[in-house]
């Protein structure tokens, strides 16, 4: 699955960080920047046959059209995005220049609270390395 943009050691890291806070609900996870993406980790059940260009397109673009309109909110700081499906969900954690999204079966909002928190706490620690 590797494409080059992540060492090994940081792939498996962000899916570590993704298993430990999901389990057995993780469907996948894709890390991306504003000009690549690399899917780390798809179940062995699912088919590789998710357009990930387009979903990266309007995971960053939408996104910043979307933060744009609720500055200044009182609902205060975006943290992350959860996005419900049919069949899964989608979270998706991001910074100013690299991001990661995140599909998985049914979870509580706990749940998703936790990858958030440990997928921002990721995305931190790249942003002062």
């Amino acid at each position: 699955m590797a494409t080059g943009i992540l060492t090994d050691e940081t792939a498996d890291r962000i899916v570590t960080t993704c298993r430990t806070a999901i389990g057995d609900s993780l469907r996948s996870v894709t890390y991306f920047t504003r000009d690549d993406y690399e899917q780390v980790y798809l179940r062995e059940d699912l088919e590789r046959d998710a357009d990930l260009s387009t979903f990266i397109g309007h995971e960053w673009r939408g996104f910043k059209t979307t933060q744009t309109a609720y500055e200044g909110s009182e609902l205060g700081a975006y943290d992350y995005t959860i996005r419900v499906f049919e069949n899964g969900f989608l979270i998706r954690v991001t910074n100013d220049s690299e991001g990661v999204f995140v599909t998985t079966d049914g979870l509580t909002v706990k749940d998703f609270e936790e990858v958030a928190t440990a997928l921002d706490a990721f995305l931190s620690d790249r942003e002062l390395s």
